[in-house]
């Protein structure tokens, strides 16, 4: 059954979106036409490639009809009008059932598994690892100690990642230190809810099937992944302190254990926030059935 929002109601629900994601897009629309960066807040609209325009637009999310004159969302991706009013058919997900089902059941497995939390966050120090200065991604900031230091914290135990988005960035020297070696068909078998960047990969799996996914919901976990991007960065060896981002000394037993301590944090928030995606996808799921999609 289709549930039918009056027009002025779904019109406050559309300005309140927009004015709570205006603080969070303006500064990237602001360095953009300046043509700076931020290697901090850039990235999760340059790699996770959802627009800040996209981010600001309301949806109400599957089975739901928006009233009156709706023109503007017909404009938009999979918006028809019924006799309900203008709504996105879960139908029109019917081609993409097989890749919901695949995201539902790492979500899922993901969720099942016991936190790790003994990767200190040396992802981005295995991304400069026996690198030359012109090798490294953010070459425009300094790195704040030596590659001899930095090979010695990468060195100093076993590298731990379980996320394979992250590790395919690794140097090619520092892939082999690692214990596991992730691959993409092994993702539902590795990915577990201690790792910073499957929390920030909630905000990617619910923005994909937009606009069946309700908007709330990806900003919420756009808002979850922005903290844990700040997090991630800190725990660089990048010196960033220009831009107010202060460093998490993981190469000292009090920055081992402050990012401990933040990581659990986090597992335990993109843990619930795993809930309400995994709900909401499964949802989409059972109302794609086989049938349409063959």
């Amino acid at each position: 059954m289709t549930e039918v929002v009056a027009e002025e109601v779904w019109r406050a629900h559309a300005e309140e979106q927009r004015a709570r994601v205006a603080p969070l897009i303006r500064p990237r629309l602001e360095r953009r036409a300046e043509g700076t960066k931020h290697p901090v807040e850039d990235f999760l609209f340059e790699y996770y490639a959802n627009t800040p325009g996209k981010l600001q637009t309301w949806h109400p999310g599957a089975g739901v009809a928006l009233a009156g004159e709706a023109d503007e969302y017909l404009a938009l991706k999979a918006y028809v009008r019924t006799s309900d009013g203008v709504t996105a058919p879960i139908e029109s997900l019917a081609p993409r059932r097989e890749s919901l089902a695949n995201i539902v059941e790492l979500l899922e497995r993901t969720q099942a598994r016991t936190p790790e939390f003994g990767c200190f966050g040396r992802h981005e120090w295995a991304m400069v690892y026996q690198l030359d200065p012109d090798e490294i991604r953010h070459s425009t900031w300094p790195l704040r100690l030596t590659m001899d230091e930095i090979s010695e914290v990468i060195t100093s135990s076993p590298l731990r990642c379980t996320h394979f988005d992250a590790f395919r960035f690794y140097t090619d020297a520092a892939k082999p230190l690692n214990i596991l070696q992730p691959t993409r068909a092994t993702q539902a078998d590795l990915e577990q809810p201690g790792c910073l960047h499957a929390g920030m990969d909630l905000y990617k799996w619910a923005f994909m099937f937009s606009p069946w996914v309700p908007s709330k919901l990806v900003v919420d976990c756009f808002m979850l992944a922005r903290e844990i991007r700040e997090v991630d960065m800190r725990v660089a060896p990048y010196d960033l302190s220009a831009m107010g981002v202060e460093p998490i000394r993981i190469e000292t037993a009090e920055g081992r254990a402050e990012f401990a301590g933040l990581q659990r944090s986090f597992s335990d928030r993109q843990q619930a926030m795993r809930v309400r995606v995994t709900k909401t996808l499964r949802d989409l799921l059972v109302g794609v059935s086989p049938l349409c999609a063959s």
